[in-house]
């Protein structure tokens, strides 16, 4: 038979335990401060008031009114009425923008990774966080609006030929001379 070697254990001295869990709730703490530390950057969007309906996708155009400032309160930008693409601007008011309804008023903090970072831009240093007032007044997806467009386009050439063709000349037709009128329906 084998025989197993026992070795006597001390006994813990007072205080001893607690400490041990002090040292593990510290070491915790750190493993959690590396993670907070080493978390992405994220946009802050507050509500001011409350917007209604959908939400803008990266997809869409929005027209909206706003205001940046940066950290010590300057204003770099501002605007009544503004159309963007979603995704045409810093990705920070991307996300923001993704977050906003119709008619909402947002207050958004972006950080520097997700402005303009280590590159300045006009009134705005590198690394600078940015502060905007949005307010989202419209969106509408690319579709929409190319339609649109397309039927401004169309507007604008029936006028441009009815101003050039004279009295009722149809597309393809030449002008009429002036004081002719044009021929009724067939009868």
């Amino acid at each position: 038979m084998t025989e197993i070697t026992r070795v006597p254990l001390q006994p813990i001295a007072k205080g001893a335990l607690a400490k041990l869990w002090i040292g593990i709730a510290a070491a915790a703490l750190a493993a959690g401060g590396l993670a907070y530390a080493t978390k992405p950057a994220s946009v802050a969007v507050e509500v001011v008031k409350a917007g209604a309906g959908a939400s803008p996708t990266v997809a869409d155009v929005v027209l909206i009114k706003y205001k940046g400032t940066l950290a010590n309160g300057k204003v770099f930008d501002q605007q009544e009425q503004a159309a963007f693409p979603v995704e045409g601007v810093i990705p920070g008011f991307t996300k923001a923008l993704e977050q906003m309804q119709r008619g909402g008023k947002y207050k958004v903090f972006i950080p520097a990774s997700l402005g303009y970072g280590d590159k300045a831009a006009g009134d705005i240093p590198p690394n600078s966080d940015l502060t905007f007032e949005i307010e989202l007044i419209d969106f509408k997806s690319r579709a929409e609006i190319e339609a649109q467009q397309r039927m401004m386009q169309q507007l604008q050439q029936m006028q441009q030929q009815g101003g050039k063709g004279g009295q009722g000349a149809a597309p393809g037709e030449p002008p009429l001379p002036e004081g002719v009128l044009p021929a009724g329906p067939p009868r």
